[in-house]
């Protein structure tokens, strides 16, 4: 469960803070508790793994996941915030860690556990915000969350659980640890809750990673089922939801707020300046949040991929496109196969859904947060589940016996 930890140490927090004061340094109880928890995480898997031989061979993602977290972590010498960076890239690089052994020796099973437990924590957290609501900024006083997860944050939480329970309640899909009644309860909380938070790339995210989930995980069947029952009901809906539905994506804002996409065109075309001063290699690590903060007052640049070359030039750019283009194209070659296809299309809807809510949010690209860390989880479970054993050899007289280790 060490992802779990990760990911309550990165965003669960019982106090805001100003978005920069961690660029400026400051180091509180929470950051104190959170960066340890990280090193405990290191420690463990030092200590139960060291550098023991994997069960199953990995493929080429595991490599791509190590390629972008290196180059984020190399990028330090560079940044002009070396001290905020060298923490979010140490970080980053024990996140790599947990992939390579989850990667390397989990099981589909250790995989299924994982996410119905990323299930129960979202719903509990969406009780807990329900139950005790705590002080919100005044640009989100509208918004759902809970403790002080940001609403954009908490609607990836929520679009994530949504599309896990939504695949372990489908038939033929993954194999259920629960009632059918608590996916739907599940279903019904992370949806209604994803709907209060106000999160639109979140919300267009988990539309277009339902749509792939039900496009792949049955094969032809599934495709047909789709165009004939999905379709038209969507369509239904939104005919019948229309003001809702535009009210949600206006979200009140005026005709000037929604033309710069609350200022992100602004804050793209700063981006699009940095990126001509250094093209190549980028501004180095964490650098986007604290040079956009100077400039326009907002941090980070809002868009995974727009936030990676400010940070990490052509060269991290290539870096991270390659790897989530590989491991959807993984996922997809993995759809073929019919014992593992409600699985891979599982993971290829999570993948869509990252994708898009990237293009809004710039958390997928960073470090130590929840798309982040699901990113490398997403590629350590498409390893699990396409990964053979490793064979080992011993010695038998004068012959070379094969030994397949159980994974």
């Amino acid at each position: 469960m060490a992802p779990i930890g990760l990911i309550l140490a990165s965003e669960y927090k019982l106090r805001s803070r100003g978005i920069g004061e961690a660029i400026g340094g400051g180091v509180d109880t929470q950051i104190l508790l959170e960066i340890g928890i990280y090193g405990l995480v290191a420690l463990y898997l030092y200590r139960k793994f060291g550098i023991r031989p994997p069960r199953r061979v990995t493929s080429v993602l595991l490599a791509l996941a190590w390629v972008f977290a290196l180059y984020v972590a190399m990028s330090v010498l560079w940044t002009p915030y070396p001290q905020f960076a060298a923490v979010r890239a140490a970080q980053l690089l024990v996140t790599a860690s947990v992939c390579q052994v989850v990667a390397s020796r989990a099981t589909r099973e250790d995989m299924h556990r994982l996410a119905h437990v990323f299930i129960g924590l979202v719903v509990v957290s969406v009780g807990i915000g329900v139950a005790m609501p705590l002080p919100r900024t005044p640009n989100t006083q509208d918004r759902f969350n809970w403790l002080y997860v940001h609403p954009v944050t908490a609607g990836i939480f929520l679009g994530i659980a949504l599309l896990l329970a939504f695949a372990f309640l489908l038939p033929g899909g993954p194999p259920r640890l629960w009632r059918k009644s608590f996916y739907v309860v599940a279903l019904v909380v992370t949806g209604g809750a994803l709907v209060a938070t106000g999160t639109r790339g979140a919300a267009a995210g988990c539309v277009v990673g339902l749509a792939v989930l039900l496009l792949c995980s049955r094969g032809p069947r599934g495709r047909a089922e789709l165009l004939l029952f999905a379709l038209p009901l969507g369509a239904l809906a939104a005919l019948a939801f229309s003001e809702e539905i535009i009210g949600f994506a206006t979200r009140g804002e005026s005709a000037e707020q929604l033309e710069s996409l609350n200022s992100r065109t602004d804050l793209w075309t700063l981006a699009l300046d940095a990126t001509m001063k250094q093209p190549i290699f980028g501004n180095g690590a964490s650098s986007a949040r604290g040079l956009f903060l100077e400039q326009i007052g907002l941090g980070g640049g809002h868009n995974a991929f727009v936030n990676v070359i400010v940070e990490g030039g052509a060269v991290g750019l290539v870096a991270f496109s390659l790897l989530c283009f590989v491991t959807m194209t993984f996922q997809l070659s993995l759809t073929r196969i019919k014992e593992v296809r409600a699985e891979a299309a599982l993971l290829l809807s999570l993948m869509a859904f990252l994708v898009v809510d990237a293009m809004t949010a710039d958390m997928m690209a960073a470090s130590a947060n929840v798309a982040s860390i699901w990113l490398f989880l997403i590629v350590a479970w498409t390893c699990v589940v396409s990964g053979k054993p490793v064979q080992r050899h011993k010695r038998h007289g004068d012959d070379q016996v094969p030994v397949a280790t159980v994974s």
